[in-house]
């Protein structure tokens, strides 16, 4: 789905949970809740650095951008936005996003450590082959995650510190991260 669908489709739930079976879960619509707001921030807060901005804008191939994601998902929160922001100005690069948990399950294909963590991003060229994956988090989120899940910090502990890292990054990690495996 285009960007545009994805934020209807993240709309909807919120509108009438009861018509979507994840979202029955308390949790996940607590979740969804916090990550709308989230997401809406980095909407109107992002720009783009100028280095990151200027390597997307050279991109003169078609590419085609798959970020598999779900609504309940809080690092998508801080990722989706960002990399749309990155792209929605370059005509070469479609960006289609696919949900994690529906159909054609392209998350299979993608797993991280036997895992079906998202976001996911994989980049392809006009022939359709993989130049590029990326995800779940950029590294220095995942160190930390991996960090305080080795301190055996509680599960509440480590959301709080892994927004705290997204906000102080202000999304310059995935950025360089993605003009890094493209160059």
């Amino acid at each position: 789905m285009k960007f545009e669908e994805y934020i209807a489709y993240f709309e909807s739930i919120l509108a009438d949970p009861s018509q979507y079976q994840a979202y029955q879960d308390e949790e996940y619509l607590n979740f969804t809740k916090l990550n709308w707001s989230r997401m809406n921030r980095w909407l109107k807060k992002f720009e783009p650095t100028t280095e990151a901005s200027s390597f997307i804008n050279r991109i003169q191939t078609k590419q085609h951008w798959i970020l598999i994601t779900e609504p309940w998902c809080g690092d998508a929160a801080h990722s989706v936005p960002v990399i749309y922001q990155m792209v929605k100005n370059n005509p070469n690069i479609e960006l289609d996003i696919q949900l994690r948990d529906a159909e054609p399950f392209l998350i299979d294909q993608y797993l991280t450590n036997g895992g079906k963590s998202i976001p996911k991003l994989i980049i392809r060229d006009e022939q359709g082959q993989d130049i590029a994956v990326w995800g779940p988090r950029p590294q220095g989120c995942a160190d930390l995650f991996l960090k305080m899940k080795e301190q055996g910090a509680e599960f509440n502990e480590i959301k709080e510190e892994i927004q705290k890292w997204y906000n102080q990054d202000k999304g310059v990690a995935i950025q360089q991260e993605l003009v890094q495996i493209l160059s």
